[in-house]
């Protein structure tokens, strides 16, 4: 497959792809001998796949490399890939607790505006504590 195919099927970028070739996250990848174009093979694709999926999770290129590191490890990797998972797992829950409260900072602040332009100075006033409890957690 070319590097183009790869991004597509992956979701990963084609400056991605060459940065993960370049740091060993894959392993080099074969050149066509005519055009010198990368060409990728079948089982190179499918860790590249995996790759797409974790960094989709926010996963940092160190996990990646312990995912890789523990996958043919068979029993013996499994704790270590289920301690990988879980932790990040929570940071991925942290984040996603964090963007609820932005996202309800933003309906809030959408709230304010929509009172003042009403003229409800009650529902404004409301809206203004509210928000000012929400900027204490962000």
């Amino acid at each position: 497959m070319t590097i183009q195919q790869v991004s597509r099927l992956s979701g990963l970028s084609e400056p991605t792809l060459r940065y993960y070739e370049k740091i060993g996250l894959i392993p080099a990848v074969d050149r066509d001998r005519d055009s010198g174009h990368r060409r990728y093979h079948p089982t190179v694709v499918e860790t590249i796949k995996a790759l797409g999926c974790l960094r989709s999770t926010g996963m940092s290129v160190q996990d990646m490399r312990a995912y890789l590191r523990h996958l043919d490890e068979g029993a013996q990797g499994a704790a270590p890939l289920r301690d990988l998972f879980r932790r990040n797992a929570e940071r991925l829950e942290r984040e996603m607790e964090l963007m609820a409260v932005r996202l309800r900072y933003l309906r809030l602040k959408a709230e304010m505006w929509d009172a003042r332009e009403r003229a409800d100075a009650d529902t404004e006033r409301r809206a203004i504590d509210e928000i000012t409890g929400v900027i204490d957690a962000l």
